[in-house]
């Protein structure tokens, strides 16, 4: 180790990543005070459209909104420059609290396609969070505080928005307006403090390569290099969103069907120790600096998640698990899977393979796919009247997507270190 390169210890102890960290998990978890507060509301009292229930078409619209921005992000993000970002967050974010308003004093179901304008937006801000922090050597660390803020805040907004309801008496239709009000002023703070992160040093960009905006011709190159697995990784990540999506728009339907109505401190009580979990385990990915290494690691996670996720499924089917810790579990795991695709995993792949580029276009092109899957799998059971109740529906899924979770990362992992092995690591002797 040369005398220029910190000791892990050394860069634990740097103030740099730990703000980072800290910044951006606020940042994010505020811009969640903007997607997530209507999903509290059950809307019971608002007819069905076309057969749908109301909040099922809500779902769906902000869903097809988030997944259009991720297919129109796969360009954004990869072609985002350097300079500028805080003030397109807090366009993006202005828009989508503007939509909130327009969804109050819209009629229902009139409102339903605001709902979409709502989405676009927020799809595109999780890639410019990350874009501050990628290629780093702590930005595994970095990355986890990020990545865990969808667990947490997801909670959290759930539970603010709740009391806000039980407190002041808010209308279903402006919930969602008041709610965004609420984290507005911490976000307009915390985006200016994810300024102030400094850039990536030299020796971040030797450890973990440059990252640059990638052009078409580069992103069409990295993905023939690299199809089998990221086709591989594309699957298991469709079928994560889907189960990971279902969970956050309709966790306060599954509490009512399973005998626990109006208690929003279920929502953080279940997240809590997922969030702490998830964070130490890939916050420990930082003391491991051989990137292939690290990706495989990152399978094994998430292959642990999937079991997880199925086994503790089975026994609460089977009526040996209490609903509370089955949520708890089958929300770790399915994170547990989820988490690296957001800050380890597509980071050490670039690492690994020493290619110029950035994490914001692969994590992209999997949402925006993943998105699809969710919209696909929403409108199937609506449109369709599939007759199983959300707690049902999600438990057999979680089953059949435990199952192709750990075959499909079994097969990754073998991929990408065949990759290394037979190409990578030969040129390198």
């Amino acid at each position: 180790m040369s005398k220029g390169t910190p000791t892990p210890l050394a860069l634990k102890l740097s103030a740099t990543p730990v703000y980072a960290a800290v910044i951006t998990f606020l940042t994010y978890a505020m811009v969640y005070g903007f997607r997530k507060p209507f999903t509290v509301a059950t809307y019971q009292d608002v007819e069905p459209v076309w057969g749908v229930a109301y909040k099922s078409c809500l779902v769906i619209s902000q869903v097809v909104g988030y997944m259009v921005s991720k297919f129109y992000g796969v360009k954004f993000i990869a072609e985002l420059k350097r300079f500028g970002r805080g003030k397109m967050i807090l366009l993006l974010v202005g828009i989508s609290w503007l939509s909130l308003f327009f969804f109050a004093i819209i009629p229902a179901p009139y409102n339903i396609p605001v709902l979409l304008l709502n989405g676009f937006p927020l799809g595109l801000i999780w890639g410019i969070v990350f874009s501050f922090v990628e290629g780093r050597r702590a930005t595994d660390f970095i990355g986890a505080a990020l990545a865990v803020s969808f667990i947490f805040s997801s909670g959290f907004v759930k539970t603010v928005t709740g009391f806000l309801q039980l407190q002041f008496a808010i209308t279903d239709m402006w919930l969602p307006f008041f709610a965004g009000l609420a984290f507005l002023i911490p976000l307009l703070l915390f985006i200016w403090l994810l300024e102030k992160i400094p850039p990536p040093s030299e020796a971040d960009k030797l450890l973990r390569t440059e990252r640059k905006p990638m052009l078409l011709h580069e992103r069409k190159e990295y993905v023939k290099t690299f199809f089998p697995g990221i086709l591989t990784l594309l699957i298991i990540y469709v079928f994560l969103t889907i189960f990971r999506d279902i969970r956050d728009n309709f966790a306060a339907d599954m509490w009512v069907e399973m005998g626990f109505p109006n208690q929003p401190e279920k929502f953080v009580a279940t997240e809590i120790p997922t969030t702490i979990i998830v964070l130490v385990l890939i916050s420990a990915m930082i003391y491991i600096r051989n990137n292939l290494k690290a990706l495989m690691i990152s399978h094994i996670i998430i292959g642990t998640g999937f079991l997880l996720a199925g086994i503790s499924t089975l026994i609460f089917m089977q009526g040996h698990l209490s609903p509370f810790y089955w949520m708890m579990l089958v929300g770790l795991g399915l994170y547990m899977g989820y988490i690296p695709f957001n800050c380890v995993l597509f980071e050490r792949m670039i690492a690994t393979f020493k290619y110029a580029g950035n994490v914001g276009f692969l994590m992209y092109l999997a949402d925006s796919y993943g998105y699809l899957g969710s919209v696909a799998v929403m409108l199937s059971k609506s449109v369709f009247h599939i007759q199983l109740s959300w707690t049902s529906f999600y438990s057999y899924g979680v089953m059949v997507l435990s199952v192709v979770g750990v075959i499909g990362t079994l097969i990754s992992a073998w991929y990408f270190k065949s990759i290394f092995n037979n190409k990578f690591h030969t040129n390198e002797k």
